[in-house]
C-alpha cells in the first residue's frame, strides 16, 4: 500500500537495517527500526491490515505459532528475563498496518530507565537513541540461525529464513 512504512519495508522500497529475519505465507519478522533497542523485532501481516478482525483464517492461524517463534529466539539470545508483545496500529495518529513489537526487557533496561511495563517503551521513545545498523545486522543473522535450528517451534506453519 502506498504510503505505508509497514509495507514499504516488506517490500524493499524503504532501507531495512538487518533486512527480513522470516516470513510465512502471511507474517513477516523484521528488525524494529525504532529506538526501542538491538534484538525488538516486528512481526506484522504481509497484507496491508487495519486490525486482528482483518486477518484470514490462514493469517491467524499461523499467528500464535509465529509469534511464539519470534518471542522464543528473542529470549534465547538476548538476556531478557521478560519479552513484551504489543500490538501497534496507528500512524500519524490514525488507523495503519497493525504490527507486534517483541522486545526483549532486561533488568538493567529496567533499573537504567527506573520504570517498567508500557513506560520502558514510552522513556525510549523520549531518548529517541536508534541502535548502531551494524550491530542489528549482527543480531538479524543470529536470529536468523536460530530460528533455522529451532522449526519445530512453529508448529507446522510453512516459513523461509531470509539471508
Amino acid at each position: 500500500m502506498n504510503g505505508c512504512m509497514a509495507c514499504d519495508l516488506s517490500a524493499g522500497w524503504m532501507e531495512l537495517p538487518g533486512g527480513e529475519i522470516l516470513r510465512s505465507g502471511s507474517w513477516v519478522i523484521e528488525h524494529c527500526i525504532g529506538p526501542l533497542g538491538v534484538g525488538t523485532l516486528i512481526m506484522k501481516p504481509l497484507r496491508h491490515c487495519l486490525g486482528l478482525w482483518d486477518l484470514t483464517d490462514a493469517e491467524a492461524a499461523e499467528l500464535g505459532p509465529f509469534t511464539r517463534l519470534a518471542i522464543s529466539a528473542i529470549k534465547e539470545l538476548t538476556d531478557a528475563d521478560q519479552v513484551f508483545s504489543s500490538l501497534w496500529s496507528f500512524s500519524g495518529g490514525e488507523p495503519g498496518h497493525i504490527h507486534y513489537v517483541l522486545q526483549p526487557v532486561t533488568k538493567s533496561l529496567r533499573d537504567s530507565i527506573g520504570k517498567s511495563g508500557p513506560f520502558i517503551q514510552t522513556a525510549m521513545f523520549e531518548a529517541n537513541q536508534t541502535p548502531d545498523a551494524g550491530e542489528v545486522a549482527e543480531f538479524c543473522d543470529r536470529a536468523r540461525r536460530w530460528i533455522e535450528d529451532h522449526r519445530n517451534l512453529s508448529l507446522g506453519v510453512d516459513f523461509r529464513t531470509a539471508g
